[in-house]
Order: structure tokens, then sequence, then C-alpha cells
């Protein structure tokens, strides 16, 4: 490999180094006791970047009652959607760091910083929590698609060059990459159809406006009621929801496997022990029964990691996803 080639590599490793060692210089930091003594002063504001009503905010809500509980003071859930899930970012990075202001970070937050050139930057602006959860995907028709299988999609796009319209949540989702990735693959061109949520895609779907779509899991309920139908899933093993369902390895697409963990953060600079502190009161709502239920409803399950396993995790998502982005020549440009 020439040293041209090598450089960005090598660039991206030098600065995860440097990010690692600021998360863990401000996790150890010593704090004022009057600010952690004091907190919370006030209510807790929850920044969800989805529209209200998808399976995110759902169980988020659940999230949010649970907290008040042990934090004593409310949590409010404020939805900012659009631009594919990244607007909490900016938002905490210019919330005071004081562990009043917190949002649900999707991957697409370290992915979108890859991709464009922003005013923000997920590892030095943000401070992980927790980590929560996760989703899968997968691809969905109407219900009264005449595609029965991802293999009649492929074939009528084929003889419809660029006519196939298909739905996900954002430029730069997972749904988005994982669905570029593989038609690309194949050489299908199609329309694609960003939406804000999960919500506003499934309706779409369901009223025949989009021919095809990629979400998470949020789609069950959709699929319960009949108004739409799974054609494959993105995950390692088939999902005990519909075990007749394949998944997208099983299709040949040995590499096909998408998942989007998910988390809390703060504005970096918040105290540690309020960052303790909001972790344990996150942690005990999400083990709460309701919550797995809720999770469970949605095909979703609990991926808890604590605030030092999440960094690190956050750390290697974003090493894995340059390398996915640089051979989809997505990487943004140094300016």
């Amino acid at each position: 490999m020439s040293k041209t080639s090598a450089s960005p590599a090598l660039t991206g490793r030098r600065q995860l180094l440097r990010h690692t060692a600021a998360a863990a210089l401000s996790l150890a930091l010593p704090i004022h006791g009057a600010r952690a003594s004091n907190w919370p002063s006030k209510p807790i504001d929850l920044i969800v970047p989805w529209p209200a009503g998808g399976a995110t905010d759902i169980t988020i809500r659940l999230l949010a009652d649970d907290m008040e509980r042990s934090l004593g003071q409310p949590v409010v859930v404020r939805n900012k959607p659009g631009a594919g899930g990244t607007l909490v970012a900016p938002l905490l990075k210019e919330a005071a760091p004081d562990g009043h202001t917190i949002g649900q970070v999707p991957v697409t937050v370290y992915r979108h910083a890859l991709m464009r050139q922003v005013d923000w930057d997920p590892l030095r602006d943000l401070q992980p929590i927790i980590q929560v959860s996760g989703t899968t995907f997968g691809l969905l028709v109407p219900a009264d698609s005449a595609f029965r299988s991802f293999n009649d999609l492929v074939v009528w796009a084929r003889q419809h060059p660029g006519r196939l319209s298909m739905g996900s949540t954002g430029i730069g989702t997972t749904p988005h990459l994982a669905m570029e990735e593989i038609l690309q693959g194949l050489g299908v061109t199609y329309i694609h159809v960003p939406y804000k949520g999960t919500a506003d895609q499934m309706m779409a779907l369901a009223t025949n406006q989009l021919m095809a779509g990629m979400n998470s899991t949020g789609f069950a309920p959709w699929i319960e009621q009949g108004k739409l139908r799974l054609l494959s899933v993105f995950s390692a093993q088939r999902s005990p929801s519909w075990p007749q369902v394949p998944t997208m390895r099983e299709l040949g697409f040995a590499q096909a496997i998408y998942t989007s963990p998910w988390g809390m953060a703060a504005p970096r600079g918040t105290p540690p022990e309020v960052v303790r502190r909001l972790h344990d009161a996150i942690r005990q709502a999400a083990f709460e029964e309701r919550h797995q239920k809720a999770l469970h409803s949605y095909d979703q399950q609990l991926e808890y990691l604590n605030t030092e396993q999440y960094q690190r995790a956050v750390l290697d998502t974003v090493e894995r996803e340059r390398a996915l982005l640089q051979r989809m020549n997505l990487l943004a440009k140094p300016s």
C-alpha cells in the first residue's frame, strides 16, 4: 500500500486514540460537590431525533417515565426529527454540560460526521452515557405488492431501470447504506426516497406511494395489521417473530448483516458523577419488565453497555464505518 493511500486510515486511528484519551480523562476529572449534589435541579430534556409514534420514540418514553421516579424530576421527551437522526448532535453540543440535557444517539450521528463537513464532532462534543438497545432491519413492500420475494423485486427493477422507488429513514442511515450497497452490487438503479422517520415511511408504503422500503423493526405493527409484507431481514439469523422470512445472508449476500445499536449521550464536559447517576437511572429503567416487553414487540432486545464499554464501542463503530464509507466512496473530502 502506498503512503498516500495509507495516510487517511493512519490519521483516523491517531484521531481515535486522541479521542479515547480525552474521553478517559473527562471521566477521571474531579467535580465540585455542589454541582453533583444539587443535580438534578430542574426537568431533564431528552432529545429524540425521530418523529413521535415510532418504535424508538415509544420505548424511550417508557424509559423517561421510569427515570423520573429515580431522579425526582420530570424527563421531558423532545422530538427533533430529520437529517437521518443526526439533529441530536448539534443540539447536545449547544446545550449546557450540566446533565439537564441528554439525547438518544443513533449510529448515524457518527456516520454523518464522516460523510459530511459539519460544525460538530460526535467524538469531541458528545459524552456517551449508556448503550441501551439496537435494531435490525428488513426489506418491506405493500401487502398487495406483486413482489413476493427479493428476487422478484430485483428482476422487475432490472427490466425497468430507474423506476423502482425505495424509501429509507434518510440519506446515510443504515437502511440507506444497506440498500445502496446491495443494489449497487447487483447493478440495479432505483429512486431513493428519504423520510424523517419510520411512521412517515410506513404510511407511504402502506398507501402504495412507495414500491419498497428499508427500515428498522419498528415496522412490526404494520405487518401484524396486514398492511405490509416483509421480504427479508438483515440480521445474522432469522427473526423469531417472522421465522418464515429469509435473511439476506441466506439469499447469497454473506456480508449483508446490518444492526444499529443506539445509546444515550450528554454534552461533553458533563460532570462524571452526573454521568454516573444518569447511567444508573437509565439502566434501571431499561431493565424494567415493561420496557423489555416494548422492545420485544418491535423485535428488539436490550444491548446494554455501561459508560466505559459504550465509549469503546463508539470508537470501534467509527473505525468500522470509516472503512465501509471508504469502500462506497462516501467519505467526506478533507477541507
